[in-house]
This record gives C-alpha cells, structure tokens and sequence, in this order.
C-alpha cells in the first residue's frame, strides 16, 4: 500500500448528495457572479470566525493585496513580512507598491518572532503581515501590542489557519483584517480558487467589496480603480457544504497529529513540530525537521509514503526578490528551515492503516 501525501477524492464522495444539490441550486438559479450562495457563505464564515464582516474575493493572493488596497498602504510604504513563509505573503506587499521587510521565525514554531519586530521598524512602516504557517497561530497578543505601540496594522495571512484557535479565539478575527484562501488542499477548500477577507472594520470591508468588482458598486459607475475579484457563486456554494464538515475535519486532523507526536516522539531521525500553550492548530500540515532531510524523503518514498517541502526556497532567496539584494546568510534561520523541513501526509480521511505505514515509515532508522 501506498499513502498518498494528499488525497482529496474521499471528501468528495463523503459529501456528493450535497454538492450535487448545491450544484443543481446554483445552476437553476441563473445567476452565477456575487448572488445568494455568495452572500450566505459571507454570512455564515464571518459567524465561524467571530467577527461581523467577511467578502469573498477570487483567491487568498488577492485577500491580502485588497486588504493593503483598502488601508492605503502602497508606494513607498514597508510592511514587516515573516521571512519564513510561503511568498504570497511578500506578493501581496509587492502589488500593493508597498517593500516587504523581513523577520525572522521562532525556529520552534516556524512563525514570526515578536522579539524581532521592533528592531526593523521605521517611519515607513505601515502593518504587520503575520502568517499562521502551517494552520499554527502566531503570538498574536505580543504582536498586536507592538502594532499599538507603534500606530501599525496587523493583518493575518490564515490561508492555512481556517479553524485554528489562539487563546481560544479563532484566527480571522485577532487583528484588523485577515485574508484566507479556499485553494482545493487548504482545510476549508473549494473545488477551484477562491478567498475572502474577515474583518469587524465595516469601512475596509466596503473598499474591498468596491474594490473586488472594478471598483464599482453600481455598475458602470467606477470610483477607484479597481479589480476582477470576486468568489465564484458556485464555489460559495461548495464552501457552504464544506464549512459545515471544519471542525470535524480539523478534530481528524487533529487526532492524526496526536498519533504522530505520541508515536515518533522516540525516533531519533526527526524533530516533530512544538505547540505553544497559547495555539490549538488545525495541522495544515505536519512538518517534521531532519538534518538529512532529502535522505529521509528518498527513504520515505521508498516505503511508500508520500511527503512535500514546505517551502525549500525562502522568499529573500528567489529569483522573483533578487532585486532587493538578499543573499544567502541573510536570514539563516529561515535558510535553516528551508533546508530541513518536510511535511508527512494529514488529511481527515487518512485510514488507520495509512496512519500506521507513515509512523513505521519515519520510525525505522535509516
């Protein structure tokens, strides 16, 4: 038997009734750009996550760039990015206009330090973009606090966070604005593309409702320039069936992600992932670390078990930021990571005996 990395086939057929009713309500509908299924899955997501107003856009890049777009932020501007992160996250800055400025992570938890922030600063500084890499939360008490110190935004990237809890509060809802993507693997996935912004600022939440649909509220009257951003009516249709399955899911999640620690806490080829008291993480992924990571990969995939890296290139080290001068050594605990990191199978239909073949897999010496 082979154990697939992701396989995302069962959650469709654990729910094909629904999504075939919610196919045939949308198509019969006639109405299939910013209708019913948009503002109902708006409603229903922005309830789950604790705060008064969500909007759905077309993708999670595009999320946190509106975000940007609605508080202003553009040319000339620097926005503090971890340096540890997918590069959405520096994207988003960049087609703002604005500089992504890096901060290294808390090499325990993979996620921005706090301790760091400050230090980078300046009168150019307009928000703070933290990432709950891996559906992990950030310290976001301690980041928040250095944000009012110092007349910052704090936006969250919680394109992998969907569910996760901080302090019992779930992400979405723990800063000014967030922005989430529903890509097909994230926890809350569509069958396509799609993203949406929370948020309990009404006047942001107005922008970026003008500025999702060519910056127009009545049609042909255009007040800013805006862009082509809209969730797909169909999508929100099959989000809307999916929401209800989350914390179900994420608690499967969850379960496999217990297995894991109890299981491997003894082999002495990987460094298993840290929770800090304040997260409850909904495991994205499971990340384990290996000095030899390629060997254990090879190894892995020898046995049968499917793996991926999370992230192999930090941002400062890609060719699409070479412009800003970055070089190897920069930020070396981010380097360290993109050098050791690996992500084992997690996904809420994994069986038992898949389970069982990825920890006698990553357990047995190699």
């Amino acid at each position: 038997m082979t154990v697939a990395f992701l396989d995302l086939r069962p959650c469709y057929l654990e729910l094909k009734e629904e999504f075939d009713e919610a196919y045939l309500r949308c198509m019969t509908s006639g109405w299939y750009v910013l209708g019913q299924e948009v503002e109902a899955f708006e409603k229903e997501f922005a309830a789950y996550c604790g705060v008064r107003h969500c909007v759905g856009v077309g993708n999670g890049l595009d999320a946190l760039h509106l975000i940007m777009r609605g508080y202003g932020i553009g040319p000339g501007d620097e926005v503090i990015v971890p340096s540890n992160t997918y590069i959405a996250t520096w994207l988003a800055v960049s087609y703002a206009g604005a500089i992504p400025v890096p901060v290294e992570p808390i090499e325990a938890t993979f996620n921005l330090d706090p301790e760091r922030i400050e230090q980078v600063i300046t009168r150019k500084t307009k928000a703070i973009m933290v990432v709950h890499l891996y559906g992990q939360p950030a310290d976001m008490d301690a980041i928040n606090a250095i944000a009012k110190k110092s007349g910052l935004k704090v936006i969250e990237d919680a394109a992998q966070a969907h569910g996760a809890r901080y302090k019992g509060m779930r992400v979405g809802g723990l800063s000014d604005a967030a922005g989430f993507s529903f890509y097909p693997g994230k926890n809350l996935g569509a069958i396509g593309d799609g993203g949406a912004i929370t948020t309990n600022d009404g006047n942001l939440a107005e922008k970026v409702r003008t500025l999702r649909n060519y910056g127009s509220h009545v049609k042909y009257h255009n007040q800013v320039k805006g862009h082509n951003s809209r969730l797909d009516e169909l999508q929100a249709a099959f989000l809307r069936v999916k929401l209800k399955r989350l914390d179900t899911w994420n608690s499967a999640r969850a379960e496999i992600a217990r297995r894991y620690l109890a299981s491997l806490a003894t082999a002495g080829n990987v460094d298993l992932p840290y929770v800090p008291d304040y997260a409850d993480p909904v495991w994205h992924l499971f990340v384990v670390r290996a000095t030899d990571r390629d060997r254990l990969q090879k190894h892995l995939e020898q046995q049968g078990v499917g793996t991926l890296i999370h992230y192999p290139i930090p941002p400062h080290l890609s060719g699409a930021y070479r412009d800003q001068g970055f070089g190897r050594g920069t930020f070396p605990i981010s380097e360290k990571l993109g050098d050791t990191v690996l992500s084992l199978p997690i996904w809420p239909h994994m069986r038992e005996e898949e389970i069982q073949i990825v920890i006698a897999a990553v357990g047995r010496q190699i």
